[in-house]
């Protein structure tokens, strides 16, 4: 069911039946495929890559058991964090490999180029990493849906649900690229609109720096009583475990992530993770059905829990197959907008994100959660990392269709 091509591997695919001929001689219906597009040797690998493609391949056994009559297959590649890389495989894909979807690419750059080379094909991208709220704002198309989160989503979801838990001031450790210039502009935004104030930021070359010493002494200086991190992967770890090391926590001062993962709690530990505050839409022990999925899920990750990147993979791969199912392969097949138009008009329910539904400019509409990490002794079982502290409604969690810019709308 599942395949992985390299760059030679995509070359060397020309060589074989073309797929519409294989079809022909032996009757087959055809064939839904999808190609899993992420990090699966870089720097952001753990995060998603593997545990992101465990869970597409969950959502494709789940799909075909519920409909017989379904039949998938499933590519891989990395798209090794480069914008070109990106956008020439789906490009082979599209016109190669008959590839009708395209799911996660847990890049924003990446994902706004697949996104383009989608709608050019009329192709399906179902964005469950790329976090810009551009693929939503200006640059939507007819053809995406995002599903996990944004930028938006995470700004306003921690930081007004921390001021208005008292966290009244706040510095910024933000990265000197687009994605955190994005996160702290936005964040700001919804602290002074909570009543709050931003003392004081400092940006950092990306990603040329590991020495957080500085920063950290600088927004020790401020006062304020939240440390936001505008950054993501192993430089939100570094800081965060820095800032342990200088005492900042003891202080009284709160860290906030605006983009982390259980995956970085568990890299860190417990106790240099314990008190973090960041919000995610998926954590597997927030109910019933969320860990049902987990316990279905965990034979084909190796042990890795899911984060919200994989379990958005997951759900935007398993709601795609019902509307492939609903209105048939060979239709789904001639037309990426129709089958996310399909999907728009259907209400979405899966075990990771629940009742939901895509907006008109691909938008999926789900709660976000704010976490506060455990200390070690509240910790029971593995993976048990997260208190639930407050929860932004669905209606309230994403920015309003009105404001995105999106012609859609």
């Amino acid at each position: 069911m599942t395949r992985g091509f390299t760059r030679r591997g995509l070359a060397a695919a020309g060589l074989a039946l073309p797929l519409a001929r294989a079809r022909a001689q032996t009757g087959a219906a055809p064939v839904i495929r999808l190609g899993v597009l992420s990090d699966f040797s870089g720097p952001y690998r753990d995060w998603s890559g593997p545990t992101t493609l465990a869970c597409v391949q969950q959502a494709v056994a789940e799909a075909m058991a519920a409909h017989p009559g379904l039949r998938v297959e499933l590519l891989q590649a990395d798209h090794q964090n480069k914008t070109d890389v990106g956008a020439n495989t789906v490009r082979q894909w599209f016109d190669q490999r008959e590839v009708d979807a395209v799911v996660d690419v847990n890049n924003s750059a990446v994902g706004l180029a697949v996104s383009g080379v989608a709608r050019e094909k009329n192709k399906v991208f179902l964005a469950s990493g790329a976090s810009t709220a551009a693929l939503t704002g200006a640059q939507c198309s007819p053809n995406t849906v995002q599903w996990t989160y944004d930028t938006y989503m995470l700004s306003k979801a921690t930081s007004a649900a921390m001021v208005k838990d008292g966290g009244t001031s706040w510095f910024f450790i933000t990265a000197d690229y687009a994605f955190g210039h994005i996160i702290e502009r936005e964040a700001r935004g919804f602290i002074e609109a909570a009543g709050g104030k931003v003392l004081g930021a400092v940006r950092y070359p990306f990603p040329q720096t590991t020495d957080f010493s500085a920063l950290l002494l600088q927004a020790q200086a401020s006062g304020a009583k939240v440390l936001g991190l505008a950054n993501a992967g192993n430089d939100t770890v570094n800081a965060v475990k820095q800032a342990q090391e200088f005492g900042l926590p003891k202080r009284g001062m709160k860290i906030a992530l605006m983009l982390a993962y259980l995956t970085d709690i568990h890299t860190m530990g417990l106790p240099v993770a314990r008190g973090l505050r960041l919000t995610e839409s998926f954590y597997w022990d927030l109910n019933d059905r969320t860990r049902a999925f987990w316990d279905r899920v965990k034979a084909r990750t190796g042990g890795a829990c899911p984060n919200q990147m994989n379990a958005g993979g997951y759900a935007a791969t398993l709601h795609y197959l019902k509307a492939c199912a609903a209105m048939g392969t060979a239709r789904a097949k001639e037309s990426g907008q129709e089958t996310v138009a399909a999907m728009k008009a259907m209400p979405t329910d899966d075990d990771c994100f629940g009742a939901g539904s895509i907006r008109k400019d691909g938008r999926k509409l789900h709660p976000a959660y704010l976490f506060e990490v455990k200390r070690p002794e509240e910790s029971r079982a593995p993976f048990d990392y997260y208190r639930l502290v407050a929860t932004t409604p669905a209606e309230e969690a994403f920015r309003p269709l009105a404001e995105g810019g999106c012609p859609l709308a």
